[in-house]
Formats: C-alpha cells, structure tokens, sequence
C-alpha cells in the first residue's frame, strides 16, 4: 500500500470513528481562509496528507491534483507549461491549498471578463473525488467537458466550504495564458465607470479584468498582441506599465491592496447585476467585474446591507470582521434552504462536517 492509499485510509476510519460518535470535525488545510464564512468549530481534519499531481497533460487542457496540494505548486506547474487557471483564484497566504480553492469558491479579477473563456472555480471543476459522512470514496464527473450526464454534483463542491466531506482530487479545466497583457487607466466617478464597462461588454475587446477605486478604473487587457494594441487605440486612456500594473491586480486579487488593509471597518461582498447603480451607501467602494461585484467598508447594520443588496437586485456577504450572529451569507430562501438541507443529509448524515460554516442551520 502507498502512501496516498494508507493517508486516505487514515482519513476514512477517522471519519467514520467521529461519525459514529457524532463528533464535529473542523476540515481546514492551510488555514488561509479562516477568517471567510461563518467561525469554524470542530476536532481539526488536516487533509494534507493527500497531495501532489495526480495526472497533467497540457495538450489536454486538464489537470488532476489532489487536494492537500499547494495552489502555489499547481500554478507554477501550469505557468511553465504557458497555461493557468483562469479564474485566478486568491491564496491570501502560502499555505492555500487547492482543496480550500475548491472549497471556498472564490475567484479573482478574471472572474467576469467579456469573453466566454472566462468563469468561477466551479465553470472549471470537471470531476472530483470525494471522502463523505460515512467514510465511503465517491467519485464525481471526470476529465473532460462532454462526460456528464443530469446533474453535475463535482461542481457542488465549489463554495460548499468543506459541509459535504472531505475533497480527495479534482480534475480543472486549464486555458493557455494570454500572450501579452496591459493595463490602463481612466478618471472617472463610479456611475460612469460602470456605464463604460457595460458598453464595453458588448464589444469584442480583450478584457481581462476591471477595478474601480477612488474616482480611477482600471482595466486589463490580456490576449493576442494585435488585439491588445487595437484595444488600447480605440479606448484611449492612461497606460499604466505592467510591472506596477502586476502588482497592482494581485493586490487586488489577495487583498493587500489599501483599500482592504487601511481601517477596520467590516468588509462587505455585494454581488449585483452588472447594470446596477451605485450601491446607496455611503462609504469606501470598489468595483470589481465589470460592475457586478461590489466592496464595501462599512459599519452599517447587516440589515441595512442586505436589503440595499436585495434592492439591487444582488445579495450581501460579510467577508471579513463585523458583527456575524446573523450568518455571513445571506440567508437562503425557504426552497433552497430545503434543497441544501437535504443535500447535506445525503452526503453527511451524522452532520458532523464543519458544522454551521456556510449556513448557521448546516
């Protein structure tokens, strides 16, 4: 027996020992994203020991890779190879792991650009692996895009934060990396930039990214060198040289950007409809995807938040610091809520899997 069977071995028996005894365990890798979702509680499950590249074969587009491995590793891998993940995933430290990706879901700048490459993590979960309540291995999905049939439950896993079980593999879907990039900069208020972004979403320009902050848009271009120079001709703007242009999207994308470190005042995630006007708070706010994700720093009511989200036509979640006895994410509607809890049940009977992390009631 190797080493990965016996650690999963390992892994099993100590799932089903805690099942038995209906004794929470607390899924947590790297730790990186602790402070996301609601407070962590349980015996600590460190799935580390299930690491490395399972099977890469870049003239496939797809890798798998077990979970316990570095994001970090993986994406050096990839970067030698001239491929990526393309929806940039934020590690907000080294330690992040590629089953924490996967888990909490999160995307970075490249998220919402105008072509349709582009997407969240769970547009590139193609097939998973994984270790549920009952200590059993299931397997989900596969290698490539056409292999599923009804209702894809490896993409479930993306933003489940860890209440379904312990992941184990997952295949991704990988893009080549754009041959060239620029960024370049605009003066202008929110209300504008976000008009512009909406006009230039209909037009087939290489946009890669957008971020609005203090009365400035930027906005990446990435692709071939031909379209990023006719791009730059025909949108005019500052150009803004790659180099600080670099630093300034992994600020962006880890949060070290000043905007997410001057204060401390809560941190709010508004998801909304990309046409939506500026959210009627006032306080300091980044725009983010082309319009549709909004960042808030304020000390306004979790209500308060939610409903001027819910009047967008969006929803609220409380990111980092605040006052979290009402629940991080927005409350589901009574339907989905059903849904969730019955998914849960299935995967988790004995609901001992990070309890309360995405939901309070889960």
């Amino acid at each position: 027996m190797d080493t990965i069977d016996s650690a999963l071995d390992e892994l099993r028996e100590t799932i089903r020992a805690a099942a038995a005894s209906r004794t929470p365990l607390c899924i947590r890798a790297g730790g990186t994203k602790d402070f996301y979702g609601n407070s962590p509680r349980g015996t600590l499950l460190d799935p580390r020991s299930i690491a490395g590249i399972v099977d890469y074969e870049p003239t496939e587009l797809v890798v798998t890779v077990r979970a316990g491995t570095l994001l970090a590793e993986l994406e050096q891998l990839l970067t030698e190879n001239g491929q990526m993940l393309a929806f940039e995933p934020p590690h907000f430290g080294p330690t992040a792991t590629v089953g924490g990706c996967v888990a909490a879901g999160l995307s970075g700048p490249r998220r919402v650009s105008f072509g349709s490459t582009y997407g969240s993590v769970r547009d590139f979960v193609l097939g998973a692996r994984l270790i549920d309540g009952r200590g059993e291995l299931l397997r989900f999905g596969g290698t490539v895009m056409k292999n599923v049939a009804g209702y894809d439950l490896s993409r479930v896993l993306a933003g489940s934060m860890g209440i379904l079980g312990v992941i184990v593999d997952v295949s991704l879907k990988v893009l080549p990396r754009p041959i060239t990039h620029h960024t370049l900069r605009f003066e202008m208020s929110a209300e504008a930039a976000v008009d512009k972004l909406n006009e230039w979403a209909g037009q087939p320009l290489p946009l890669s990214a957008s971020a609005w902050h203090d009365s400035v848009l930027y906005l990446r271009l990435a692709g071939a060198a031909a379209a990023v120079s006719a791009a730059k001709r025909q949108l005019g703007g500052t150009d803004f040289e790659n180099s600080p242009a670099d630093a300034f999207w992994s600020g962006i994308r880890e949060q070290t950007h000043p905007f997410f470190t001057t204060g401390d005042l809560p941190l709010w995630r508004v998801a909304v409809p990309s046409t939506a006007s500026r959210v009627p708070i006032h306080c300091a706010q980044l725009i983010e995807w082309g319009g549709a994700l909004r960042w808030l720093r304020t000390d306004q009511s979790t209500q308060s938040v939610r409903e001027v989200a819910k009047q967008l036509g969006g929803h609220a979640t409380l990111f980092r610091g605040g006052d979290r006895p009402a629940g991080v994410f927005t409350p589901l509607a009574p339907t989905l809520a059903e849904i969730h809890r019955r998914l849960k049940a299935q995967f988790d009977p004995a609901g001992i899997f990070n309890p309360g992390r995405l939901y309070l009631d889960l």
